[in-house]
């Protein structure tokens, strides 16, 4: 994301590109788009991300650095809104 963009977001959406990496309007745009999520549920689409964020801090690629460690973070927040926004809202 260009810095313009960036300056161009609301608060609320700069707070979510800073804990997610992306808007909420963004993410629900690609979580309903997914191939995943269609077939196999919003339960599997967090767990392949979980997945995803256990390879990024996997010390065999070598040492973790703050990009690493902060992709894997927005990552992990993404499997949580996730769940939260389409697992969990069903079963409450």
């Amino acid at each position: 994301m260009s810095t313009a963009t960036y300056q161009a977001l609301t608060e609320q959406e700069k707070r979510q590109v800073r804990m997610y990496g992306v808007t909420e309007a963004g993410m629900r745009e690609s979580v309903e788009s997914s191939i995943t999520f269609r077939f196999s549920g919003p339960a599997m689409m967090a767990a392949s991300l979980m997945s995803d964020a256990q390879e990024m801090i996997n010390t065999e690629y070598g040492d973790i650095d703050f990009n690493r460690a902060e992709d894997a973070r927005q990552c992990l927040n993404r499997a949580k809104w996730i769940l939260f926004e389409y697992a969990m809202k069903d079963g409450e």
